[in-house]
């Protein structure tokens, strides 16, 4: 690599350097933070529907479904 080419990265280096450490002083550039953000930006997103709640009667047939499902399962073994 020759010299002139080093030094031409040198100097966008700086260049970039500089411009990051303006950038920082003038307060522009954001923060990222870490963490739960605040409730203002959370709003922003939408949120997913609430899942429906099962009726009794679903609960019961789920369970009796669950019961012949075991009840066949250790009938074969």
């Amino acid at each position: 690599m020759a010299t002139n080419e080093i030094l031409a990265l040198l100097i966008a280096e700086r260049d970039r350097l500089n411009a990051a450490i303006a950038a920082l002083q003038s307060g522009s550039v954001a923060i990222i933070r870490r963490g739960r953000p605040p409730k203002k930006e959370a709003a922003a997103v939408p949120e997913e529907p609430a899942r429906k709640k099962r009726t009794p009667a679903q609960r019961k047939a789920q369970a009796n479904r669950m019961k012949a499902y075991w009840a066949a399962k250790k009938k074969a073994s």
